[in-house]
């Protein structure tokens, strides 16, 4: 893409918290900035990616290039990398996948957008996949308590609608893709509500008594949102399972997530803040 092309989605997903217009509009997306290999300077890039448990995938199309951009150059000379996905910034390690695991990620990621394989057919090379983990975890140095579980949540909020767009968009099948996808997001609430029921609620509940009744009614909660991601969860291990079927148990999902999030920030972000 032209670079003022890419400075204008820069900006715009700076400006809306990922939030972007034109042909990113509701997709993946993130910002990608890799040290030059030569200038040393940092490079930004606006990249779609896909979820893969505890990382995230970018493939190195260059909109069917024949030569690899210049960000893989540079990750290739300094993998430390720092990725922007909207809500958080976060350093990232970039691994290159190479054979039999590249080719099944990649295959994957054609099933689910058929593009990727058009531009590996223009570019006329096999098109890199590069996983990025995250190397730093805990909030921004800076952000408040309550802000950072806000920030959270809208983390979890985007994905779901993200979710149910792309099941939506399925043909007759799931993709093995949108079964990650949605995979890594259950895996993703039941860590942080894990983490809440066993740190963050009772350091709450010693230091504010006056909050017991909110305290009950949140852990009923996160009962009520465990037993729907096991559904969803069982409902994905079924290979015959239809997207409709999945966007109700998203929609399930969604509807018992958005009234509990909603509860807990009133309850919480003052106070934590």
């Amino acid at each position: 893409m032209p670079e003022n092309f890419n400075q204008q989605v820069i900006d715009e997903f700076r400006a809306n918290r990922g939030q972007v217009g034109g042909p990113f509009e509701g997709g993946r997306l993130l910002l990608l900035t890799t040290v030059g290999a030569k200038s040393g300077a940092p490079h930004t890039t606006p990249l779609g990616y896909l979820p893969d448990e505890d990382r995230v995938l970018v493939i190195a199309s260059a909109g069917g290039s024949p030569k690899h951009p210049a960000w893989y150059h540079n990750l290739r000379a300094d993998p430390r990398v720092t990725v922007e996905d909207g809500i958080f910034t976060y350093a990232a390690d970039a691994v290159v996948l190479e054979g039999e695991e590249r080719d099944r990620v990649f295959a994957r990621a054609v099933e689910m957008d058929p593009g990727w394989a058009a531009y590996e057919e223009r570019s006329g090379r096999t098109l890199p996949v590069v996983a990025l983990v995250q190397a730093e975890f805990g909030p921004p140095a800076g952000r408040r308590m309550g802000d950072a579980l806000k920030d959270i949540h809208d983390a979890f909020r985007r994905e779901l609608a993200l979710i149910r767009r792309e099941a939506a968009a399925s043909g007759p099948r799931l993709a093995a893709q949108l079964r990650i996808n949605c995979l890594t997001m259950c895996a993703g609430l039941h860590m942080h509500h894990s983490h809440e029921d066993n740190g963050l609620f009772p350091g709450l509940e010693r230091q504010y008594p006056e909050l017991a009744p909110a305290m009950r009614r949140l852990r009923a909660e996160h009962e009520v949102v465990a037993r729907l991601l096991e559904e969803l969860k069982s409902l994905l291990s079924a290979d015959d399972v239809a997207p409709a079927d999945l966007i109700a148990g998203v929609d399930r999902l969604t509807k018992e997530l958005e009234a509990h999030l909603d509860y807990e920030e009133q309850q919480l972000v003052a106070l934590l803040n």
